[in-house]
Formats: C-alpha cells, sequence, structure tokens
C-alpha cells in the first residue's frame, strides 16, 4: 500500500519518513505521540516525524484518493454502505484547529474538543474510514487571525456538520468506491437537503431520524412516532441488522412504503420511500425512527441490514483510536490534523483489507450484503401506507392500509442472521511478525503491501 502513495512524497527522506511514520502507528506502541512513535521507528529524536506533518510538502487530500482506490480494490463490493458520522477529540487550550466547547458523542457531554465527520464504507468484506472533514465553529471561521495562526485557509468559510457530510459523499460518488447506499444517524437524516442529493445521485439510503420527523405522502402528514404507533401488532418482524460484539443484532422491526407521487415520480418510478421503525425487544418503549429510499422491489431485510451497518463506522471509531493512534495527535495547525488523519485511516485501511485477506485465504464464503430473503420479502409485503382516497373520514383512521390478512401472510417472528464483515476491532496491532518485513532497509516491493522501493 505504501508503494501505491510513495509518489505523492517528493523526497526519498520524506517517503521513508511516511513509511517510518506509518509503521509506528501500526505497531505496538503505548501512547503513539511523536517521541514513542520515534523510539519505536529507531529515530533518536521526533523531528523528522514533526516535520512530516507540520513543514513537509505533500497533499494529503492526494493520499486520501490514493486510499479511496485502495479500499475499492480490497473490500469494494456493488452493494458498498457508505456511512456517515461524526466523532470528538478530546483537547486542551484553544490553540488547535477548531477546538471550543462543544459537544462531544465520544465523551458524551460537552468539551473542549476538536469535531470531525468522517466517512466509512462498508461491505460483507470489511469496513474502515475513507474521509474526513474538520468541523470549525463558526467561532474560529469568523475570527480570520485567528484561524491564520493555526493555518485555515483564507477562503474557507463556515460549514454546518451536514454541509461537510455532504461534500464527503460528492467526493466518495468521484472515487472508485462502488455505492449502493448511504447510512447516517438522525443529525443528517433529519436534514431533507442531504436525503435530496442521495436521492438525486441515485442513492438508496437509510437514515435515522428523530421521533418529531414530519412524514408527508398524499395521505397526510404525520409525525413519525405517530404513525408508528398506530402500526398493527402483526406489522413488526423480529429481524438480525447483523452482528455486534455480543452476538446478532436482533430487534423487533416495522416498515411502511411511503405512496408515490406521480407528479415527481412518473407513474411507474424506479424508486420509493419507506419509513421504518425499530424497537428493542427487552425495553420496547425504546424505538428508533428512520427514512428510507430505495429501488423498487427492495426488501424490508435489506433495508433493516442497511439501518444496521452505520454500526461499523462505530467499531472504525474504536479500533482506529485504539490501533493506528487516530486521536493521539501532537499536532495543533489545520494542515497537520490533516496529515495525521490521513495516515492514520491509511493504516486502519491496511488492516481491514489484511483481515479481509486472512478470511478469503480460509475460504471464507462471501455472500451479499442483504441475506436471501423470504418468499413475502421479495414480493415487498410490507405494510404499505394508503393513498388520500383510502383513508376514511374516522377519526380512528390511520395510514396503514391493506387489508389484515397481509399482516396474516407473514411468518411468525425469527431472526435473520446476516453476515458480518471482518472486524479488526480490538484486533490489537500488527505483531512482530506481521511487522517483520517493515523492519528491513531499503524495503521492496515484493514481500508485503506495506513496503516501499526507493
Amino acid at each position: 500500500m505504501l508503494l501505491r502513495i510513495g509518489h505523492r512524497f517528493g523526497r526519498v527522506d520524506l517517503r521513508r519518513r511516511m513509511r517510518d511514520y506509518v509503521r509506528g502507528l501500526l505497531g505496538p506502541v503505548g501512547r503513539k505521540n511523536g517521541w514513542q512513535l520515534a523510539e519505536y521507528v529507531g529515530h533518536d529524536v521526533p523531528a523528522g516525524l514533526q516535520h512530516l506533518l507540520n513543514r513537509a510538502r505533500w497533499d494529503p487530500d492526494e493520499v486520501r484518493d490514493d486510499l479511496q482506490e485502495y479500499v475499492a480494490e480490497r473490500l469494494g463490493e456493488p452493494d458498498g454502505v457508505l456511512i456517515i458520522d461524526e466523532t470528538g477529540f478530546l483537547k486542551k487550550g484553544t490553540t488547535s484547529a477548531g477546538v471550543q466547547r462543544q459537544y462531544s458523542g465520544t465523551a458524551g457531554r460537552t468539551e473542549n474538543c476538536q469535531v470531525a465527520v468522517f466517512a466509512a464504507y462498508a461491505s460483507t468484506r470489511g469496513r474502515t474510514l475513507v474521509d474526513r472533514q474538520l468541523y470549525l465553529p463558526k467561532s474560529w471561521t469568523s475570527d480570520r487571525d485567528r484561524c491564520r495562526s493555526a493555518g485555515v485557509p483564507d477562503g474557507l468559510a463556515f460549514a454546518t456538520k451536514t454541509e461537510l457530510a455532504r461534500h464527503l459523499v460528492t467526493r466518495a460518488l468521484a472515487s472508485p468506491l462502488p455505492i449502493a447506499w448511504v447510512t447516517a444517524d438522525a443529525l443528517y437524516g433529519q436534514d431533507w437537503h442531504f436525503r435530496r442529493m442521495l436521492e438525486e445521485a441515485g442513492l438508496g439510503y437509510v437514515v435515522a431520524v428523530p421521533k418529531s420527523q414530519q412524514v408527508k405522502s398524499l395521505a397526510g402528514c404525520w409525525r413519525i412516532d405517530q404513525l408508528i404507533s398506530d402500526a398493527p401488532d402483526d406489522s413488526w418482524e423480529r429481524l438480525s441488522c447483523g452482528d455486534g460484539a455480543k452476538g446478532p443484532r436482533v430487534y423487533d422491526w416495522a416498515a411502511a412504503m411511503l405512496p408515490a407521487v406521480p407528479f415527481f415520480e412518473g407513474d411507474e418510478p424506479s424508486h420509493r420511500r419507506w419509513v421504518l421503525a425499530r424497537r428493542s425487544i427487552a425495553r420496547p418503549d425504546e424505538i428508533a425512527y428512520y427514512l428510507a429510499y430505495a429501488a423498487t422491489g427492495t426488501t424490508v431485510n435489506q433495508l433493516v441490514t442497511v439501518a444496521g451497518s452505520r454500526w461499523a463506522i462505530e467499531c472504525c471509531f474504536q479500533s482506529a483510536k485504539n490501533e493506528c493512534g487516530l486521536d493521539q495527535y501532537e499536532v495543533r495547525r489545520y494542515p497537520g490534523w490533516y496529515r495525521h488523519i490521513t495516515l492514520a485511516m491509511l493504516a486502519h485501511a491496511f488492516l481491514a483489507a489484511m483481515a479481509a485477506a486472512n478470511i478469503t485465504e480460509r475460504g471464507a464464503a462471501e455472500t451479499d450484503l442483504s441475506s436471501s430473503p423470504s418468499a413475502w420479502r421479495r414480493s415487498a409485503g410490507s405494510w404499505q401506507l394508503a393513498a388520500l382516497e383510502q383513508v376514511t373520514a374516522s377519526a380512528h383512521s390511520t395510514p396503514w392500509g391493506g387489508p389484515a390478512s397481509v399482516g396474516a401472510t407473514r411468518p411468525p417472528p425469527n431472526a435473520v442472521t446476516t453476515n458480518a464483515a471482518p472486524d479488526v476491532t480490538n484486533s490489537g496491532t500488527m505483531t512482530d511478525s506481521q511487522l517483520a518485513t517493515l523492519e528491513n532497509k531499503p524495503l521492496t516491493s515484493r514481500n508485503s503491501e506495506l513496503q516501499l522501493e526507493y
């Protein structure tokens, strides 16, 4: 992999420092800061590695492009899912680019931190981070002197997190990554600009939304929690949305297809919108809500699987921080942040590709992202919202159209197991034997993907 990106670093000494930095991120280093990384890779002082991040001439966006090409080759599948989420980086002081007191999902409270929006790619072959965008609050973008001191480009204006997410999707679509779906949490899902952009790009999506989300159709307008509360008991089905740390993640799910709008979608629309709800089995009052958009003929089980794939980016954050030092940087300036984060993502992508290769070598069978559906799912036998003319004048009318016999045709609730992607979370850093090929100088391209030829 380093051979692929070597040309992005103009000089031999710079390529070697990049190689050493990534090797340190992959190695068994307790705290992956400058001094400990330098000691691990055999440098007397961390000045060379710090120069790589702060002053050397190379473009982290070009390396990101190479990373996406690498991920497409190693993990790409036609039904690949792009996952959008943010994570926080706790910091002290006020000089690190974008830092301020703001909510951090990492800490679960308001802290002095940096926040960045990330994109991860997931398929049955693996999952890894593929893009990043540092969030700059208005307190930063309105203070140009402060921005210049931190190396923030003069032309960079304030952008919300949802706007950053749209930038990530746009870049991913321009990359070699094969993407069929997008999923995100409610911060992004409730933004109609974000959803409309995905629809115009022809991407399917399953995005979380708050319970107050308004759902509009020809039959009327409801809050999504009120709509779901009117769902018949037999519209809920017990399904697994994928394997988690403790086995299959099984919930009760209800789905309803929204009626098509011929004026906008034509007489025979190619895609349909859905509402989806996930209910905890142990605590039935805990319900999560989703809006979805998918090609006609998409099954409920496929939507559930895509919804469950959002968990993959949390695994990526955990493993990238624990194993690749994603959050263990000591840079304060804007360019240095992108350089460290990009190289940490590169290390994480290598681990994900190595895990996928190990499974392939063991002869593991590869399947589609969605499990093989039953007959009623193939025929889209979900509950469908009634069109306007089907809604009665009764005050008790609900949008859950169709005869009661539709629910009676469903099989009894059961857990459907889906194939999980190879997990690099908590797999530990690379062992000495795995890193052995990286110790030789000069490196050759014959022994390891992580080797460079000078």
